[in-house]
């Protein structure tokens, strides 16, 4: 055995002893037990927090975390995974953009926990390549590579989300408008309308909706509502619509026609943003015809002439 292998066996079994001995300390009473200020959060929220953002934050660490103790240490974690990666509102808003809750220290902390676990299985590989004889010096950096990977991925992940959730929502803007039109031609109101809206409908866009009349119905007025979603999304169609709608209800003008002709609008984009991705597909579907049909057809009739010259026949 090399000096690897045996390094290899000592992280291995010292990681199961050091995994075994923390499960035992967690069930130390102590140590599992809840502590005071969560125990006590959900009752004084009136008088600490109003809001109950607080009480909700701890509940719902309690249910990810609580079982096992370790409330304080994620909440010490996350802290310095903002204060290293840093919590902008631009990171913010992406987490809306994508329908998550805008709280950066709690991505922060998602990305550090992609990290710990990328290190932990680079580790593993590196384990794994030392037992079975294939250990090499730039095998050591394979841990560091996959956890900064894990976190980029993670970041990869959150936008992408907002991406495919931004176009969820764009393509179901015209028919939202629609109904939203309809509505107001039957003789609803604005407000009436979006609750209806939120009611039937179903995806990203009515779930924005329900969130609006939820601003409405606590104290917010509709048109900062509106442009509260608008910014939070960020869909140029339903930016536009939503400006039309609001300057609509500041001067007093028919909101139906504003609606439909919004919705005619936005159906026209979604043609041509159709024939802009059908244009660059259409580049993409020529690489395998370039690049596989091509040569096989050239390679069948080639091939029987070459062959022939090589049997000296003709």
């Amino acid at each position: 055995m090399t000096w690897a292998t045996d390094a290899a066996l000592a992280v291995l079994l010292g990681g199961a002893l050091g995994g075994g001995v923390c499960l035992l300390l967690v069930l130390v009473p102590r140590i599992g037990a809840p502590s005071v200020s969560r125990r006590i959060a959900p009752y004084i929220r009136d008088v600490t927090d109003p809001a109950g953002t607080t009480a909700w934050e701890l509940v719902g660490r309690a249910g990810a975390a609580g079982a096992l103790g370790w409330s304080t240490a994620l909440e010490r974690s996350a802290k310095w995974a903002v204060r290293v990666l840093g919590a902008s509102d631009a990171l913010a808003l992406r987490l809306a953009r994508a329908g998550r809750a805008p709280d950066p220290a709690a991505f922060r902390a998602r990305q550090l926990a992609w990290g710990v676990a990328g290190v932990g299985a680079g580790a593993l590989a590196v384990v794994a390549l030392a037992l079975a004889g294939s250990f090499t010096g730039p095998s050591l950096l394979l841990p560091i590579v996959v956890g900064v990977g894990a976190v980029v991925l993670c970041d990869l992940l959150l936008t992408s989300q907002a991406k495919a959730r931004a176009a969820r929502i764009a393509d179901e803007l015209p028919t939202v408008l629609e109904f939203l039109a309809l509505c107001l031609a039957a003789g609803e109101g604005i407000l009436d309308s979006l609750r209806r809206v939120g009611t039937v409908g179903s995806g990203e866009l009515t779930a924005e909706v329900r969130a609006v009349v939820l601003e409405v119905s606590t104290g917010s007025s509709l048109p900062d509502a509106l442009t509260s979603m608008s910014r939070r999304v960020q869909v140029s169609a339903l930016s536009r619509a939503v400006e039309h709608l609001v300057a609509a209800l500041d001067r007093g003008a028919p909101l139906a026609q504003a609606l439909q002709a919004q919705a005619t609008d936005a159906r026209e984009d979604a043609k041509r943003a159709l024939i802009e991705t059908a244009g660059r597909k259409e580049i993409y579907m020529l690489l395998p015809l370039v690049f596989g049909l091509l040569p096989l057809s050239v390679l069948f009739a080639v091939f029987p002439g070459v062959f022939m010259l090589r049997l000296g026949i003709g």
